[in-house]
């Protein structure tokens, strides 16, 4: 399997709930991005996908959290915007721009604090980017 990693980053502020219905107090962070694409072989110019039309398509998914409060961002609005949570949501803004190699998300939502949305059943694995 071939794979590229592309890095973005953004800040902003969320407050999660937790099961027994507190929450915490409303506090920021520099959020750390790394989209994972991958495909079994390589594109007929050698590639996985265009550095360029990855990290287009991952800072246009990113600089729509940047300087936002994610509890009262439009997408999520209503969700616990846990780092699981954005996660998924960037995965899911990627991979609708038609970016259909992406495999993997990782969100760092502070230094050792890493959540991660996977692909794991092999959709688009042999896309034709």
């Amino acid at each position: 399997m071939y794979t590229i990693v592309v890095e973005a980053g953004f800040s902003a502020t969320h407050r999660v709930r937790y099961a027994d219905g507190t929450a915490e107090e409303p506090h920021g962070h520099t959020w750390r991005v790394r989209a994972f694409f991958s495909r079994s072989h390589l594109d007929d110019v050698g590639m996985v996908i265009d550095f360029g039309k990855a990290q287009a398509a991952l800072h246009s998914a990113v600089n729509e959290l940047e300087n936002t409060d994610l509890n009262a961002h439009p997408a999520l609005r209503g969700a616990n915007p846990t780092a699981e949570v954005v996660a998924k949501y960037l995965f899911d803004r990627v991979f609708t721009a038609g970016v259909s190699t992406l495999r993997r998300v990782e969100v760092t939502e502070a230094p050792g604090c890493v959540a991660i949305f996977d692909r794991s059943n092999g959709v688009g694995e042999n896309a034709s980017e």
